[in-house]
């Protein structure tokens, strides 16, 4: 009887075993036509932090954006190094409270907005001690 491969039972190490070593394969089947397209996976640092020294996360604790869609236990992703205006969503420190807000700048007034009946809006005056800490750019919700 020959045999071509006797492979015994003590392990002696691979440093000389080469490609050519391993003996072909009778597959079936072939690779999925998809795989010509195949990419990298998506990395989320990548499409959603446009400036990563100046982005923060945030979890939300309250009610007051729930008609914005952003709700009690949300993680809100914040940049600071985006200019606050008109109608955006801020985070904002007012009288050493941080909370998250509309932004109204109309009437050379400046307004915090609520996005629920049930809060009232908070007209910032110029004696207030006021800041915005930075934008809000994405929310991310567990479903």
């Amino acid at each position: 009887m020959e045999v071509e491969n006797f492979f015994g039972s003590k392990y002696s190490g691979s440093k000389h075993f080469t490609q050519h070593d391993v003996p072909t394969a009778n597959a079936t089947g072939f690779g999925a036509a998809a795989d010509d397209y195949m990419e990298r996976g998506i990395d989320l640092n990548e499409q959603l932090i446009r400036n990563k020294p100046a982005t923060f996360f945030m979890r939300v604790s309250g009610n007051s954006m729930i008609n914005a869609g952003i709700f009690d236990g949300d993680i809100v992703i914040v940049d600071k190094s985006i200019k606050a205006k008109n109608g955006k969503i801020v985070i904002a420190v007012i009288d050493g409270e941080m909370l998250i807000r509309r932004l109204d700048t109309s009437f050379n007034k400046m307004r915090l907005i609520p996005e629920t009946p049930k809060l009232a809006t908070i007209d910032v005056s110029e004696f207030s001690d006021f800041k915005i800490w930075g934008v809000v750019v994405y929310v991310i919700r567990s479903v």
